[in-house]
């Protein structure tokens, strides 16, 4: 085996496609990586350089500009990105997801107007549901778009938004009570719900009359990529900028997009775990205590053993929820196994190549340490393990229902 994590059956274009960004990874993304993350300093060459690769349009029909490849193709470049700096993949997935949503569910004239400069990368996406007080509850959220003529009027605060400063255009998920009464709105949430399609300035401060990008999170990880708050006050969106034309879609259109974004996470955990492997490894090579390297010693032996293990098992299971969905099939259960075991497998393997580096771990002039304060973002984002359990168990209950 030369390395972990090959997927069998890919054709020749998916080979050269992962070759080219492999390539791109090694050269261009892990030399500078822990120097941009330690900085908070978004990585503009590289982002450049991603969109000379055309992986802004990676999977945008062909028809629009993009390359039309599939979630799979998708998947395992984010993969190797992850690999690289994980911080890069949550720009592209963002801005994915978007563009998937807007390919399944768009207008045509919505479809011609976004698909083409997103393609190329010119214009950036940014998705935006979760808001300060809502959690994994979607139900609760309260920000509100009420009719007016052929406009809307927005207002709400909304939060954990990647790319919230330098996108250019944000799908925004809000309450919309038209043609419900109060009594069925409040029984039925989600069906209360839509998502606009607000396009803005890239920055910060006030993007657009009554749209406002206050600044940057300061998170523990997960930097360089700008994580934003999004505030609107009598914000003005038009009609026509309803994703899919109709109102009370909202909702199940968010989660389309977030169940492909699931097999992102998942992907980005495989590959955030392979870079954590590969540093132990290495360094169990280089290191010698009593007398030897430290990978002769049988307990560190056992731990590059369990490594690689979840490596694997992680790769596969979100190499088989990304051609579930490519299929056409329904992939939520696929999907959530797939984020909830890279996401945890992920979050081990990194501590165990931490303690592999012992001391060294802690100091940040090793990769690892970035890594270690990387994992946990993806045990929360696009749903908690908690919230995957239960979409699993759900889905468990349906397929394999009792019949007394």
């Amino acid at each position: 085996m030369a390395r972990l994590a090959q997927t069998a059956g890919l054709t020749d274009v998916q080979q050269e496609i992962l070759s080219t960004v492999r390539d791109f990874v090694d050269k261009e993304i892990i030399p500078v990586a822990t120097e941009l993350e330690h900085r908070d300093e978004y990585p503009q060459q590289i982002v450049d350089g991603l969109k000379e690769l055309g992986l802004f349009g990676l999977m945008i029909p062909e028809e629009y500009g993009g390359l039309g490849e599939s979630l799979l193709t998708y998947a395992l470049c984010v993969e190797e990105i992850a690999r690289g700096w994980m911080s890069v993949s949550g720009i592209i997935n963002t801005h994915f997801i978007v563009a998937y949503m807007l390919k399944q569910h768009g207008t045509q004239e919505q479809k011609e107007h976004f698909l083409p400069r997103m393609a190329a990368g010119d214009v950036r996406g940014a998705f935006s549901m979760s808001e300060p007080g809502l959690g994994s509850d979607v139900s609760a959220i309260t920000s509100k778009a009420v009719k007016d003529g052929d406009e809307y009027v927005l207002n709400g605060q909304k939060m954990w938004l990647t790319n919230g400063g330098t996108s250019s255009l944000v799908a925004v998920l809000v309450r919309s009570d038209e043609g419900h009464s109060p009594e069925e709105a409040a029984a039925k949430p989600h069906k209360s719900m839509t998502t606009f399609l607000v396009e803005k300035e890239p920055g910060f401060g006030e993007v657009r009359p009554g749209l406002t990008i206050p600044g940057k999170i300061d998170k523990m990880g997960y930097k360089g990529v700008d994580t934003t708050e999004l505030i609107m006050d009598d914000l003005r969106v038009p009609a026509d900028r309803v994703l899919g034309g109709l109102t009370g879609r909202g909702f199940y259109q968010m989660m389309d997009g977030v169940e492909v974004g699931r097999v992102n996470v998942a992907a980005r955990g495989c590959g955030v775990a392979q870079r954590a492997f590969e540093l132990g490894v290495r360094y169990a090579q280089q290191r010698h205590t009593f007398g030897k390297p430290i990978a002769q010693h049988q307990a560190i032996q056992f731990k590059l053993a369990e490594m690689a293990t979840k490596v694997e098992a992680a790769h596969a299971m979100m190499v088989n929820a990304a051609r579930k969905k490519d299929s056409g099939e329904r992939n939520d259960l696929e999907a959530g196994m797939a984020k909830y075991l890279a996401s945890e497998y992920c979050k081990e393997v990194v501590e165990d190549a931490f303690r592999i580096h012992g001391g060294y771990g802690f100091s940040k002039e090793y990769e690892i340490e970035r890594l270690y304060r990387e994992a946990p973002m993806l045990l929360i984002g696009e749903g908690t393990a908690e919230i995957q359990k239960m979409i699993i168990g759900r889905r468990l209950l349906e397929e394999y229902r009792f019949q007394g």
